[in-house]
Protein backbone atom coordinates (compact mmCIF):
# COMPACT_ATOMS: atom_id res chain seq x y z
CA UNK A 1 0.00 0.00 0.00
CA UNK A 2 1.31 3.45 -0.83
CA UNK A 3 0.62 6.74 0.92
CA UNK A 4 -1.67 7.58 -1.96
CA UNK A 5 -3.91 4.83 -0.64
CA UNK A 6 -4.51 6.60 2.67
CA UNK A 7 -2.28 4.83 5.15
CA UNK A 8 -0.17 6.68 7.67
CA UNK A 9 3.45 7.04 6.68
CA UNK A 10 6.20 5.86 8.96
CA UNK A 11 8.99 8.28 9.85
CA UNK A 12 12.09 7.95 7.73
CA UNK A 13 15.07 6.17 9.33
CA UNK A 14 17.36 8.65 11.00
CA UNK A 15 14.73 11.37 11.32
CA UNK A 16 14.69 12.51 14.92
CA UNK A 17 12.10 15.28 14.73
CA UNK A 18 8.75 14.04 16.00
CA UNK A 19 5.67 15.94 14.89
CA UNK A 20 3.12 16.26 17.65
CA UNK A 21 0.07 16.28 15.42
CA UNK A 22 -0.71 13.76 12.73
CA UNK A 23 -1.82 15.53 9.59
CA UNK A 24 -4.16 14.94 6.71
CA UNK A 25 -3.40 16.30 3.27
CA UNK A 26 -6.14 16.80 0.70
CA UNK A 27 -4.69 16.10 -2.72
CA UNK A 28 -5.43 15.54 -6.35
CA UNK A 29 -2.73 13.04 -7.45
CA UNK A 30 -2.64 14.68 -10.90
CA UNK A 31 -1.53 17.99 -9.34
CA UNK A 32 2.21 18.68 -9.33
CA UNK A 33 1.94 20.92 -6.24
CA UNK A 34 0.20 18.08 -4.37
CA UNK A 35 2.91 15.63 -5.39
CA UNK A 36 5.59 18.10 -4.28
CA UNK A 37 3.90 18.59 -0.91
CA UNK A 38 3.67 14.83 -0.33
CA UNK A 39 7.31 14.42 -1.33
CA UNK A 40 8.36 17.08 1.18
CA UNK A 41 6.21 15.55 3.93
CA UNK A 42 7.89 12.20 3.24
CA UNK A 43 11.36 13.76 3.25
CA UNK A 44 10.62 15.33 6.65
CA UNK A 45 9.26 12.07 8.07
CA UNK A 46 5.87 13.57 8.79
CA UNK A 47 3.01 11.51 10.19
CA UNK A 48 0.11 12.04 7.79
CA UNK A 49 -2.67 10.49 5.80
CA UNK A 50 -3.66 11.26 2.24
CA UNK A 51 -7.20 12.19 1.28
CA UNK A 52 -7.95 12.15 -2.42
CA UNK A 53 -10.65 14.76 -2.09
CA UNK A 54 -12.01 14.27 -5.61
CA UNK A 55 -12.92 10.70 -4.64
CA UNK A 56 -13.56 11.21 -0.91
CA UNK A 57 -15.43 14.48 -1.30
CA UNK A 58 -15.55 16.75 1.76
CA UNK A 59 -19.01 17.57 3.07
CA UNK A 60 -20.22 21.13 3.44
CA UNK A 61 -19.56 20.84 7.20
CA UNK A 62 -16.00 19.63 6.57
CA UNK A 63 -15.41 22.54 4.20
CA UNK A 64 -16.74 24.98 6.81
CA UNK A 65 -14.41 23.43 9.38
CA UNK A 66 -11.37 23.70 7.13
CA UNK A 67 -12.25 27.30 6.27
CA UNK A 68 -12.46 28.13 9.98
CA UNK A 69 -9.09 26.49 10.58
CA UNK A 70 -7.55 28.33 7.64
CA UNK A 71 -9.11 31.63 8.64
CA UNK A 72 -10.30 32.01 5.05
CA UNK A 73 -13.55 32.37 3.17
CA UNK A 74 -14.73 29.88 0.52
CA UNK A 75 -13.92 32.26 -2.34
CA UNK A 76 -10.33 32.37 -1.06
CA UNK A 77 -9.88 28.64 -1.77
CA UNK A 78 -11.91 28.44 -4.98
CA UNK A 79 -10.13 27.62 -8.21
CA UNK A 80 -11.96 30.14 -10.39
CA UNK A 81 -10.24 29.11 -13.64
CA UNK A 82 -11.73 25.58 -13.62
CA UNK A 83 -14.38 24.76 -16.23
CA UNK A 84 -16.98 24.16 -13.50
CA UNK A 85 -16.26 27.61 -12.04
CA UNK A 86 -16.82 29.23 -15.42
CA UNK A 87 -20.02 27.23 -15.96
CA UNK A 88 -21.32 28.28 -12.54
CA UNK A 89 -20.24 31.88 -13.06
CA UNK A 90 -18.49 32.06 -9.68
CA UNK A 91 -16.39 35.06 -10.67
CA UNK A 92 -19.60 37.10 -10.64
CA UNK A 93 -20.83 35.80 -7.27
CA UNK A 94 -20.85 38.16 -4.32
CA UNK A 95 -18.06 37.65 -1.80
CA UNK A 96 -19.89 38.42 1.40
CA UNK A 97 -21.53 36.72 4.36
CA UNK A 98 -24.87 36.37 2.59
CA UNK A 99 -23.31 34.37 -0.26
CA UNK A 100 -20.92 32.23 1.83
CA UNK A 101 -23.19 29.18 1.85
CA UNK A 102 -23.60 29.34 -1.95
CA UNK A 103 -19.82 29.13 -2.29
CA UNK A 104 -19.53 26.27 0.23
CA UNK A 105 -22.26 24.31 -1.55
CA UNK A 106 -20.46 24.79 -4.88
CA UNK A 107 -17.18 23.50 -3.38
CA UNK A 108 -18.93 20.42 -1.98
CA UNK A 109 -20.75 19.71 -5.25
CA UNK A 110 -17.69 20.45 -7.42
CA UNK A 111 -14.63 19.46 -5.34
CA UNK A 112 -12.30 20.18 -8.27
CA UNK A 113 -12.90 23.83 -7.39
CA UNK A 114 -11.14 23.41 -4.02
CA UNK A 115 -7.62 24.83 -3.96
CA UNK A 116 -5.01 22.17 -3.29
CA UNK A 117 -3.23 20.80 -1.44
CA UNK A 118 -4.66 21.56 1.97
CA UNK A 119 -2.95 20.21 5.08
CA UNK A 120 -4.95 19.91 8.30
CA UNK A 121 -3.47 18.91 11.65
CA UNK A 122 -5.03 17.38 14.73
CA UNK A 123 -4.04 20.49 16.70
CA UNK A 124 -6.64 22.50 14.76
CA UNK A 125 -4.32 24.24 12.32
CA UNK A 126 -4.52 24.14 8.53
CA UNK A 127 -2.64 25.57 5.58
CA UNK A 128 -3.06 25.75 1.82
CA UNK A 129 0.25 24.10 0.98
CA UNK A 130 1.00 25.30 -2.55
CA UNK A 131 4.64 26.11 -1.74
CA UNK A 132 7.44 24.33 0.09
CA UNK A 133 7.36 27.20 2.61
CA UNK A 134 3.68 26.55 3.35
CA UNK A 135 4.35 22.82 3.84
CA UNK A 136 7.22 23.65 6.20
CA UNK A 137 4.90 26.04 8.05
CA UNK A 138 2.44 23.17 8.58
CA UNK A 139 5.28 20.97 9.82
CA UNK A 140 6.45 23.59 12.30
CA UNK A 141 3.12 23.94 14.05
Amino acid sequence: MTQGENEVSAPLPGVTRAYRSPMEIWINPACSKCRSAVKLLDAEGADYTVRRYLEDVPSEDEIRGVLDRLGLEPWDITRTQEDAARELGVKEWARDASSREQWIKALAEHPKLIQRPIITADDGTAVVARTDEAVRDALSR
